[in-house]
Parts: structure tokens; sequence; C-alpha cells
């Protein structure tokens, strides 16, 4: 991976990286403008740009409901706007900013919506509160988009000791009704508390419940490791006994998959999990081993060994990895199967927050496959999203969401 010319990161995020880098650092960007930009070829069968589709308040996400032509772009404050035919509409669908701290990498930082939705009409939040913990909430959309904040139900609180290293993806996976939730490993430098191969602390993973109530429950566990509620003879549910774990974990060895994704074709699993000071790492699983994988950390950095005092037995390698002279936070995106895009099928788009470079490889489970530049520069790179007709969003923090386009 290449970078250009260093300068210094916005004040809007001088205080911290959102994506939770280890030591800070610089990187480079080119800002790119409205409208189609940066024309360069991707492959010589065709050509990427970007457009631009709005401007918003540190947005850090984008999502589709099912069923809708409206984009949600979550803005890290504590609000969603709705981009409704080209507009971004003038009042927020959802305005939580007084339940929200931003401060740092903390924020309201994503949302998920089920694969019932146009029946259910539920979605789901992820946001750091102002008493510093992680929360889960269910909300209910009205039919214009508009969520009804009291509505709210509490999925899911996690006690969090600093400000940093939030996860805070939801997504909802190919298996019916499983909404994945990555977390961080509750932050600071080096995994002082070692969650990350802690199977008893739900930080530092990526879990996996049933999010609907169940009774007097207010989720359902579907992770892997000593869930009573697991299946033998069912690949992504079958039980690994190990002992003290939580049932919500599906995979652990984490230390902030800030942004993965499941291939809409595959149903492989892509972990861009952020380092420490020396690699950022890339990490792929095929869809029949989406659960029950140790991802190394904290005994590993990346493919580097980290601290001496952890074991990570069987644990997964990255298939990508780079270190802080080419960036300083790895952006995760997704694997491309947008039909406007046939020069990007099957590649992995990704890329840096410092760095702010758009680039994609062919992945495999050993390993990533011509890793490559888009020609394309995003600055304050912080995000991706995805649409129901798999077009691909690449989000700045300092305002701009740009669309993939030819």
């Amino acid at each position: 991976m290449k970078v250009g010319p260093r300068f210094l990161i916005p004040v809007l995020v001088g205080a911290a990286l959102i994506a939770g880098c280890g030591d800070g650092g610089s990187g480079s960007s080119t800002t790119t403008t409205s409208g189609s930009t940066a024309e360069v070829p991707s492959q010589p069968s065709g050509k990427v740009t970007l457009q631009k589709i709005g401007e918003f308040d540190q947005p850090d996400y984008v999502a589709q409901p099912p069923g809708s032509d409206d984009l949600y772009v979550v803005e890290r404050p504590g609000r969603i706007r709705i981009v409704r035919d080209g507009q971004t509409l003038p009042e927020p669908a959802l305005d939580i900013a007084d339940q929200v701290s931003a401060e740092g990498e903390q924020g309201l930082l994503s949302v998920a919506f089920p694969p019932d939705f146009e029946s259910s009409r539920l979605l789901y939040v992820y946001f750091t509160g102002t008493d510093q913990d992680q929360h889960v909430v269910e909300y209910s959309a009205a039919d214009d988009g508009t969520v009804d904040e009291g509505t709210a139900r509490e999925v899911l609180r996690m006690d969090d000791f600093a400000s940093n290293h939030n996860g805070g993806l939801l997504l909802f996976g190919h298996d019916p009704g499983s909404l994945y939730i990555g977390t961080g490993d509750g932050g600071l430098a080096g995994d002082p508390e070692r969650n990350g191969q802690d199977v008893g602390s739900l930080l530092g993973k990526i879990l996996r419940i049933d999010p609907r109530q169940s009774g007097s429950r207010p989720y359902t566990p579907r992770g892997v490791f000593g869930n009573a509620h697991a299946q033998p003879g069912n690949d992504q549910l079958e039980r690994r006994d190990l002992p003290g774990a939580r049932p919500e974990i599906c995979n652990y060895g984490l230390r902030n998959p800030w942004r993965f994704s499941f291939d809409r074709e595959t149903g492989a699993l892509l972990i861009a999990d952020v380092g420490q000071s020396a690699q950022e790492e890339i990490d792929y699983r095929p869809a029949e081993l989406t659960c029950g994988n140790n991802f190394g950390w904290s005994a590993f950095e990346g493919t580097e060994r980290f601290n001496p005092d952890q074991a990570a037995p069987d644990s997964v390698p990255p298939i990508l990895t780079y270190g802080r002279d080419e960036g300083c936070s790895v952006t995760g995106g997704y694997v491309v199967r947008d039909p406007s895009l046939p020069a990007l099928n099957g590649r992995y788009v990704y890329g840096d927050y410092c760095a702010g470079e758009l680039r994609s490889f062919r992945p495999t489970p050993t390993k990533a496959i011509d890793d490559r530049p888009l020609g394309l520069e995003v600055p304050s790179l912080d995000s991706f999203g995805e649409d129901n007709d798999g077009h691909v969003y690449a989000v700045s923090l300092e305002g701009p969401v740009y669309r993939l386009v030819p």
C-alpha cells in the first residue's frame, strides 16, 4: 500500500481517531468534489468514480432498510438522517444526541434493519451512552421512515472502562434472525484487561444474538462457545465447549473490529480489525466458518507476537496486514457485487482512515490476492456502506458521503 504526502489530521478528529487506532498518526488524502470525480481505470475492463450523495455532521455509517429506497446516514453526535430521492430530509429520522457521548471515538456508531423490517418496522442502533457504556437499542419506525424515540427497548448494555475501542457495528447476517455485534476490547492500549482472549467478557468480540424479546429475556444468545441454545449438526450453531464462555460469543480475539461485512453472494465474513501500533489487519472466514474463530488479539497483533502472557490456541491469521508507514487505522468495506461495477466484482474494497486511499483485493481463505489502489481518495475515511442493490458507499468523517459508480 502506498500513501502520498503527509498532513495533519483535521481538528475535527484531532482528539482521537473514530476508528480506534493505537498511537494516532497522520496520513494522506485528496478531497473529492460533488458528482463524478477522480475518474481512473480500476482494472482494464472498467472504471470507478465517486459520486457525492450528501454532506452530513460527522457521518460514520450508511445503511438501507429492506424494501425501501431510502438511505439512512448515521451521524456520530447522535442523529440518523434519511436521503430520499437524492435529497437529505431536513428533519432527522432519529435524534438521541442527548443520550449519546460523542467524545473521542464514542458516538452513535451504526444502525441495522432486520430482514423482516417491512412487516416488523423494527431497527437497532449501537451507541456509547452518556454513562460511557455501550448500548444496543431497538426502536420502531413509522411508515414515513421516522423513528419513534418512545419505542426504545434496550436489548444489550455492556460496561466499558475507556472511551476508545468501542467496536460499534450492527449487521444482520445470512442466517435468519441473527444480529452480529462488533465490540472493541474496552480501550486504552495493549488490552490492559486482557479482554481479547477472555471468553467471559463481551468485549473484543463479534457477538451473535436473536435481538427479539423472548419472554423475560431481552434477546436470545446465538453464539457457539458453551451456548445451551446451540444446535448440534448445524454448522452455524454447533456448540464449541469453552469453559466460562458467554453464550453470545461468535468470534473472539479481536482488538477493535470497527467495520466488518458479509459477502452478499457467498456469505463469507471479512473483518477489518484496527491494530495497536505495528499492524492493521483484515480477516476472512468462509460462510460455513462464520463463527467459532479466535483471531489472536492480544497474544498477536496481526502476524506479530504481542502480549507474551497471552495464549491464542488455534488462532486464525489475517489474510492481509500493513504497517504504520502505510496508514493508521484500517477501514473495512465490502466485497463488491454491484452489477454496474464489473471491474470490481468479487473484490473487497477497503481503506485507511489516515491514508484515505481506496484499495481492493480478491479475498481467499488464506491470503489477499492482487491488492491494488483504485486511484480514489476520501479524507478521514471512517466507514463504508452497502444498499439493497449492492451499491457501495464511502464515508468521510469530515462530512461527505460518496457512492462508488461507473
